[in-house]
């Protein structure tokens, strides 16, 4: 029978509305979280540019300076487990406040250090407290964005990254190089400081968590969270994705210099240029990342990054120009597959959870980088001359962990996405 003149035809499917632009405080919040993460991975990587000047100045092996590197993993490591039963039972402003003084601290310790063993001790209080920061900094994003925009305020918050090079590592490396390398630490210090001041005073309470948090022992809930089955998935997929920078960043200017030929004073022109360039990608990955598909984003950029890091580990003397466009592309890749996968784990935990999600999360990345640290301070070898043996070894190595992290990272995937 035909359909009368008057029978309804079939409604079109409604179109995706698009997301809502950021409020200025959201603007506000996203870009102070940021800026929080540049001091923290700044106070991490200005040890790579500087492990040229220590090595010789406090005499000490390549052996232990991956031990200055990984002593902070550790520590970073056992704080997020002893902050995970509490993280969720407190105000997230209050915890992050608590935290970031410590870090302060702990900086301020590595600038005044004056021995081998002193910076270690120093390091060790630095994670102690820096270590747990980006997760309460995370929790917060998961607070206040739903999923669907997080991808793009991890690419945000991400680009600390990139400005670290930017601006704090060329920096930190003329300080250095014309004063000590005391002086990078000292100012990170003060430029902390004033980022204390200004949670403490902008930052509103971020408490909705404790309306519906569950009436748990501080044990009880770490035990909870750790052994939910969804949650065991994200973490073994997480844990290893700090192991690329743990094994290649702190030999990464003595590799430059005594590998690759490029003269100390040029090492800011790389650090620069291939900065700016993953500060312009960073917020381009996030956007992609809410629309392509976080995933799918985190498995192109891996096997992106794994060409690259195999072409940059095997190579000999090579000209500044080709030097700076290899690492632009090489940060660029590893900065995509860190937002996808950062906005793509941020959807595993339950809101009563998220806390302790991820102090756990990123308490087993911290104890992952550091076991990679500290094998990278194993494979290689510094030779009298100076150049780095084996380095090409380590790249093989990083390239099948991140082989293993796209395997395991879409069962995360599937988790997120069957998820109510």
């Amino acid at each position: 029978m035909l359909a009368g003149p008057m029978e309804p035809a079939p409604a079109a499917p409604a179109a995706k509305a698009p997301p809502a632009p950021f409020t200025s405080y959201q603007r506000f919040v996203v870009f102070l979280l940021a800026f929080l993460q540049f001091t923290v991975i700044l106070d991490f990587m200005i040890l790579s540019p500087l492990g040229a000047i220590l090595m010789p100045e406090l005499h000490i092996t390549t052996r232990q300076f991956g031990m200055v590197v990984s002593v902070y993993a550790f520590s970073a490591g056992v704080a997020g487990l002893l902050a995970a039963g509490f993280a969720d039972r407190f105000d997230r402003k209050k915890l992050l406040l608590f935290f970031y003084c410590g870090f302060v601290l702990g900086t301020f310790l590595c600038g005044v250090a004056g021995s081998y063993h002193f910076l270690v001790f120093a390091r060790m209080v630095t994670g102690l407290f820096g270590g747990v920061i980006g997760s309460i900094s995370f929790a917060i994003i998961t607070d206040l964005f739903p999923l669907q925009v997080r991808g793009r305020v991890m690419g945000i918050v991400q680009t600390a990254f990139a400005a670290s090079q930017v601006l704090g590592i060329p920096i930190g490396w003329e300080l250095a190089t014309r004063l000590n390398w005391h002086a990078p630490f000292l100012l990170i210090v003060g430029i902390s400081v004033l980022a204390g001041i200004i949670i403490f005073m902008r930052l509103r309470p971020v408490d909705e968590h404790l309306k519906v948090a569950r009436d748990r022992s501080p044990v009880a809930h770490l035990l909870h969270t750790a052994s939910q089955s969804r949650y065991l998935i994200g973490f073994s997929a997480t844990m290893l994705l700090a192991t690329g920078g743990f094994m290649l960043m702190p030999f990464g200017s003595a590799f430059s210099i005594n590998n690759l030929g490029i003269a100390s004073n040029k090492l800011s022109t790389v650090y620069f240029v291939t900065g700016i360039v993953s500060m312009i990608a960073g917020p381009l990955a996030g956007r992609l990342a809410d629309r392509v598909g976080k995933y799918t984003l985190f498995a192109i950029g891996t096997v992106a990054a794994i060409g690259v890091v195999i072409y940059y580990t095997h190579l000999g003397t090579t000209p500044l120009w080709l030097v700076i466009v290899i690492s632009c592309v090489m940060f660029v890749c590893v900065s995509a597959r860190m937002i996808a996968a950062s906005a793509l784990t941020s959807g595993v935990p339950a809101m009563p959870d998220r806390g302790a999600y991820m102090a756990i999360n990123s308490s087993l990345q911290q104890f992952s980088g550091g076991v990679a640290a500290g094998l990278a301070g194993l494979i290689v070898v510094q030779s009298p001359s100076g150049r780095l043996e084996r380095y090409s070894l380590l790249g093989w190595v990083v390239a099948a962990v991140m082989a293993l992290t796209v395997v395991l990272m879409f069962n995360v995937h599937r988790i997120v996405r069957e998820k109510p």
